[in-house]
């Protein structure tokens, strides 16, 4: 199974350097009236994707930070309740008999 994801990192690699090299062209975005901003094709998709992906990473994390906590406080709520409470009358039935007496 590794090899088939790193052949399709690979494949999806050259063919996002091919789409760089044939699309090198300068592009203007207008930002606002006076700022025009002058760059290659494919350094303004990877700013777009990268952009676009981080709302998405947030929510992730926050998720997964989330969960874990969650995952946490049961594990400790499941070691508190499981430890086997030692009373007194435990106790001394598990004490042996003094066989001098």
């Amino acid at each position: 199974m590794q090899i088939i994801r790193t052949v399709v990192w690979v494949v999806l690699l050259i063919a996002l350097l091919i789409f760089g090299f044939n699309n090198w062209n300068v592009v203007q975005v207008k930002i606002w009236e006076n700022l025009i901003l002058e760059t290659k094709l494919p350094v303004l998709l990877l700013v777009a994707f990268l952009l676009g992906m981080l709302p998405m990473w947030l929510l992730h994390t926050g998720t997964r930070w989330r969960l874990n906590r969650q995952i946490s406080s049961l594990k400790d709520a499941a070691t508190v309740t499981s430890a086997p409470s030692l009373s007194t009358t435990s106790l001394a039935e598990a004490q042996p008999e003094n066989p001098a007496n």
